[in-house]
């Protein structure tokens, strides 16, 4: 495997670190904060940072706690949070954390959140890991190494049809009435086994790496949610792009993830129903027989 120069290693001490020297005190961090959000969960108020964007004291408190860590034991690494935390510096290394991840759920005691952090080296993600506390899932990603789930391999499904398949998607907190994706949601549900919307990006993309999910896109997302999500995809054999089928990037707004066998078709899909050739929506009343 090859080497990253890091200032300072996993050990904190200077000198040469490989992408696996970071991924286990990673692990074990995502753990910590893992357990945090499970001391607030259920005893939480709900705030807000936009008229509907929730925040709870459980999202900031475990942002300072991992940022507080990552600062100690990585002092020159540049990071990026949900919560407003920032360093730029001009480092190679670069963090992406969302340190709760479905926060909708957590707020209204739905067990479906998880803690997300990805680690950048000159632009490229190196390593992730995901912690979903609810269930003791820890998804873990290093750059040529593939993806783990508590330690033992992953890889996408085998699913080669979209009429067999189960998909995931999810919709934005704000400004709904904005978002096509009921378009997406209404064509994708009818060729497919199901769509499913559980809140929560970063666990939708660690679900298509091991299997559970066949597919999953989303629009209006930001660094932190997809970092850890698509390193891990990728390194279990799947694929993530934009709707067109260009290549995924950092700031990509638009996600479209596959076991890649369903890619293509899934592309064609979309292309379908950006240039609106899609099946109408029944009638209400005529299903209702009104």
């Amino acid at each position: 495997m090859r080497k990253i120069t890091d200032g300072a290693g996993a050990s904190g001490h200077s000198g040469m670190a490989q992408p696996k020297d970071f991924l286990h005190p990673m692990q074990e961090l995502a753990r910590e904060a893992g357990l945090l959000l499970m001391s607030y969960f259920g005893k939480v108020t709900i705030e807000y940072k936009g008229d509907v964007d929730l925040v709870t004291k459980a999202d900031r408190a475990s942002e300072q706690l991992i940022v507080d860590r990552i600062s100690k034991q990585w002092p020159d690494h540049d990071l990026i949070g949900e919560e407003g935390s920032r360093r730029e510096t001009g480092s190679d290394f670069r963090w992406y954390i969302d340190p709760l991840d479905g926060t909708t759920n957590f707020a209204h005691g739905f067990p479906v959140f998880c803690v997300s952090m990805a680690l950048e080296h000159k632009g490229e993600r190196i390593a992730g890991v995901i912690y979903d506390p609810t269930r003791d899932e820890m998804f873990a990603a290093e750059k040529g190494s593939g993806s783990l789930l508590n330690g033992r391999a992953i890889h996408v499904s085998q699913t080669a049809h979209l009429k067999e398949s189960l998909v995931a998607t999810g919709f934005p907190s704000h400004k709904r009435h904005k978002n096509p994706n009921i378009h997406f949601y209404h064509q994708i549900t009818l060729r497919s086994h199901g769509v499913r919307r559980a809140g929560s990006a970063a666990l939708d993309l660690c679900y298509l790496a091991c299997g559970r999910y066949d597919a999953y896109w989303e629009f209006n997302l930001n660094s932190w949610d997809t970092a850890a999500g698509v390193l891990l995809v990728e390194e279990a054999g799947g694929k993530v792009t934009n709707y067109s089928g260009g290549p995924f990037n950092i700031d990509s707004r638009e996600v479209l993830g596959s076991n890649t066998l369903l890619h293509a078709e899934l592309l064609k899909e979309f292309q379908a129903i950006i240039a609106g050739r899609v099946e109408g929506l029944p009638s209400v009343a005529e299903s209702l027989h009104l």
